[in-house]
């Protein structure tokens, strides 16, 4: 995390109780804008943590700045910390999208399993808005004349809920939703009074900041390489493409028994930090990350975008994740020893999921094959199908395993083994 505030003992005070959480790790601190820029892009922090008027004007310079770097570090989650419940600035926060951001009142920090869960919520990709926030919101714009389950639609819209979101839970489409959200919003105008309709103001900013960060698919874009969350969008790939691809697939040697043998919460701090060094390996080399699973990492190359050369990519990519993984070992005292499978061939590609959720996703033997070579890679290093051996250049060591039985096939395959590197 990055620590932003001005005010010097509340910023070391912020730390201080940060510190007493062995998951979390304050890398560094700023004191106003131009500083917290310059040491998120310096330190590239999972988490910022900012107060929200800092120097030089002492107006929004800690939601500016917190956006500034989200658009130049999609992803960084954002934990808010403020004096002030005046809902506006809950708003302005959240009006480009809720994902990853969070906003907390300063006398809500002594809680430390509050802002601890703020900054786990954001971390992930998730959205925590402080309790007082969502009652200050709702409150003035609550009506007798709404029915009680009126007020529970409300609610969930202040809290930020999609229609979507809403439409699933009550097991309803999200057409029947979005009218009853019309619906409610007119019956409030109808009747509000002047506080009444400033509260309407704000809760229809927060809906269509929900409505447009699903339409512009955040969450793919927290996903994917740059760029390629637009292309799918634009495409809308509802249809299924074949394309030939490199599936990697990676894997933590022996870990249940790290996990039976390390604190959980330093195991968690482990984790991510093997995951943030193994996804910049993987995006170095243009790969796509489709998903992690524990210690469990697949990657395609050559998808969405076809390209030449995937292969090669993917084998680089591989070495890497092997030369960061060491660094990251160096520091540790229960290293990681990553065994990593490589195939190369035909894959069905699409979005697939529900209305709720979405994955892009490769279905094909090239998947299952690469499973199978990570499973042969032990005790460690990377393995490859001949497929993959085929479309790449010589000059690494390869070695030979010849035909080996694996699981699911009733004919032997030809794998190939790379030894780790240092």
């Amino acid at each position: 995390m990055l620590l932003a505030d001005d005010n010097l003992i509340v910023r070391e005070g912020v730390r201080a109780l940060l510190a007493r959480d062995q998951a979390l790790d304050v890398v560094g601190v700023a004191a106003d804008y131009h500083e917290l820029v310059a040491r998120a892009e310096e330190l590239r922090p999972q988490v910022l943590v900012t107060d929200i008027r800092m120097p030089p004007t002492f107006q929004d310079e800690g939601i500016d700045a917190a956006r500034e770097v989200r658009g130049r570090l999609p992803g960084t989650g954002v934990v808010v910390l403020s004096q002030y419940d005046d809902p506006d600035y809950a708003v302005k926060l959240l009006s480009e999208g809720a994902d990853g951001y969070a906003y907390l009142l300063k006398d809500r920090i002594a809680d430390a399993r509050l802002l601890g869960r703020a900054i786990r919520e954001v971390a992930a990709g998730g959205s925590m808005v402080d309790p007082q926030i969502v009652q200050d919101l709702l409150s003035p714009a609550r009506s007798p004349e709404l029915s009680a389950a009126e007020e529970a639609l409300l609610r969930q819209v202040a809290e930020g809920r999609s229609v979507k979101a809403i439409a699933a839970a009550a097991g309803d489409s999200p057409e029947k939703v979005n009218a009853l959200v019309e619906q409610l919003f007119l019956k409030l105008a109808r009747g509000a009074s002047a506080g009444r309709q400033g509260a309407l103001k704000r809760l229809r900013m927060l809906h269509t900041a929900i409505l447009r960060r699903d339409e512009q698919g955040e969450r793919l874009s927290r996903l994917l390489p740059g760029g390629l969350a637009d292309k799918l969008l634009a495409d809308r790939l509802d249809r299924t493409e074949r394309l030939t691809v490199t599936v990697l697939m990676s894997d933590v040697r022996g870990y249940s028994g790290i996990a039976e043998r390390t604190d959980p919460a330093v195991l968690a701090g482990q984790l991510n930090a093997h995951r943030r060094a193994m996804n910049a390996a993987i995006l170095r080399e243009g790969g796509t990350v489709m998903q992690y699973v524990g210690d469990a990492v697949m990657a395609v190359f050559g998808a969405p975008d076809p390209r030449p050369g995937h292969a090669a990519s993917a084998v680089a990519a591989a070495r890497q994740m092997h030369v960061r993984q060491h660094r990251l070992n160096d520091e540790w005292e229960t290293p990681f020893r990553l065994g990593i499978g490589l195939c190369t061939g035909e894959v069905a590609a699409a979005l697939l999921g529900s209305e709720e959720r979405v994955e892009y996703t490769l279905v094909g033997d090239t998947v299952n094959l690469a499973a199978r070579m990570q499973d042969l890679a032990r005790p460690a290093g990377t393995v490859a199908a001949a497929s993959t051996l085929a479309a790449l250049p010589e000059g690494l060591p390869w070695i030979a395993l010849g035909p080996r039985a694996v699981k699911g096939r009733t004919t032997p395959v030809t794998a190939f083994h790379l030894p780790e590197e240092h």
